[in-house]
């Protein structure tokens, strides 16, 4: 049986990751003080007007709705063995970044140990080292490896979540969000949590004891300007910011048992892609118009909530807006797929998914923290728009510094046994693996057999066998892994 693949699904995890990477370099500015302290500003703190603009660039929803496709539909004979090949593809890169960044620390710390001068009397080069090795630095350095992890976690959980219904995760987001947000005294200033109160959360019957002591949740500190809810208490315990992790998974777990549900036959006409789009962006409008959550989709320093960490309500709802929207250009991205310049460029950024992925922020720190102060959009604390205008500048400079991050440590995503270079890997997949084919004009999204779709996306996933090819280069195609995150 010859295999072939649905490359809409490779199309769409190359905009995902394209999407976070211009996301980062668009609205993340390293600022030095004059003391050489480093800290993390947004153009979208002192711009707000921009944070709409956010919603183009917040793609992780697309990452765990093929994720989830491609898991729930890859044959799991022997878990163990389908488990550990998911993770080395997945985590195998991130060695390579660990490994030089740790390399990066102790080589500060034994400069600081040995040959620094005196407190007080640093030159240039322990200033800039020190910025290197901060904890500001450092932390943006490893934030990409928390969605890798999550992702993980959910990989691993697929036989037990393959066939639950998306509604299950979607109704614990919403509990826990009511938890966090709602379930009390609620500042003036926000009126749909108000309503809230006013259909009888805050006065409970006495003789209902446990739902009297949510009604005296301490939510003094929420409001517009605090949503931090950092001291939330009940019965003298602080537990409500803990409460609210629990949607690190359910929130990634809606869009995860999406793609799922697609594998079964669920979600594959265009009348459901269009109610996920109009429905989902409809419930984000409303919840961040009236209900108080932040209108950014990515989280903005200083900002007391954000909607990612841990995913709120409104990241969940604008995820299945997203999810239908991606359904709905599946067929328009087969028929361009069909093409050999766009599927080439789509096939090399699967096959650097995780050199991409992993190593984005680490270009943007190179660049700024090597290029001559103070630069206009690079080192200057974003005021304006012109701040945007200056960092679009910037964004060939980190491209080329990806490039060469993508050089040096590109060779880690290959599996033993395939080639090395991304390009040649890609023209292999061009010349043996043809492009799935809709069945019909019909108004169904599906690109086909579930045979031909058991192979799609396993350039950058490696699924494992699904089916068999006659030839060891078709065989070779139709595994290219190189432990995307999805």
């Amino acid at each position: 049986m010859t295999t072939e693949r649905d490359r809409a699904l490779d199309a769409l995890r190359a905009i995902a990751i394209l999407g976070v990477v211009l996301g980062h370099w668009l609205v993340t500015a390293l600022v030095v003080d004059d003391g050489g302290s480093i800290r993390v500003a947004s153009p979208l703190r002192a711009v707000p007007w921009l944070a709409p603009a956010s919603w183009l660039f917040q793609t992780l929803a697309l990452f765990f709705f093929v994720g989830g496709l491609v898991a729930a539909r890859s044959s799991i004979d022997h878990y163990g063995r389908w488990l550990r090949a998911r993770l080395d593809r997945l985590f195998r890169p991130v060695v390579a970044l660990l490994a030089v960044w740790t390399a990066l620390v102790t080589a500060a710390a034994i400069w600081h140990a040995v040959a620094a001068p005196p407190a007080g009397a640093q030159d240039a080069f322990s200033v800039w080292l020190s910025m290197l090795t901060s904890h500001t630095v450092l932390k943006l350095v490893a934030s990409p490896l928390w969605f890798l992890l999550v992702f993980a976690a959910l990989t691993a959980a697929t036989p037990l979540v393959r066939r639950l219904h998306p509604a299950w995760p979607l109704t614990v987001v919403a509990a826990v969000d009511l938890i966090r947000f709602g379930l009390a005294k609620f500042d003036s200033a926000s009126p749909g949590l108000n309503a809230l109160a006013r259909f009888g959360l805050a006065k409970l019957d006495s003789a209902h004891p446990g739902l009297n002591a949510l009604a005296h949740l301490d939510l003094d500190h929420f409001g517009p300007d605090r949503l931090g809810l950092d001291h939330f208490e009940l019965d003298g315990a602080a537990w409500v910011d803990w409460v609210g992790w629990v949607n690190l998974a359910a929130g990634w777990l809606v869009p995860f048992c999406l793609g799922a549900a697609w594998t079964r036959g669920r979600f594959r006409s265009r009348t459901s892609a269009w109610l996920m789009l109009i429905l989902g962006a409809a419930a984000t409008v409303v919840l961040t118009r009236w209900f108080g959550y932040p209108v950014s989709m990515v989280g903005v320093p200083g900002q007391g909530v954000s909607n990612l960490n841990p995913p709120t309500l409104a990241a969940v709802t604008f995820g299945i807006a997203q999810c239908g929207a991606a359904l709905l250009l599946m067929p328009v991205l087969r028929r361009v797929m069909q093409r050999p310049k766009p599927w080439l460029t789509v096939a090399i950024v699967n096959l650097s998914a995780m050199t991409i992925f992993l190593w984005h922020q680490t270009s943007l720190i190179a660049v700024t923290l090597l290029a001559p102060p103070v630069q206009p959009g690079l080192h200057t604390t974003p005021q304006d728009a012109s701040w945007l205008v200056a960092r679009l500048l910037w964004l060939p400079v980190f491209a080329v510094t990806l490039v060469i991050c993508w050089l040096l440590f590109h060779r880690f995503e290959r599996r033993p046994g395939l080639p090395s270079s991304p390009l040649s890997l890609s023209r292999l997949s061009l010349s043996t693996a043809p492009p799935a084919t809709p069945r019909g004009p019909g108004r169904s999204l599906d690109s086909g057999s579930s045979d031909t779709n058991a192979s799609a996306c396993s350039i950058a996933v490696g699924d494992g066998p699904h089916t068999t090819t006659p030839s060891t280069n078709a065989r070779s195609a139709t595994s290219l892994s190189t432990g995307s995150p999805c």
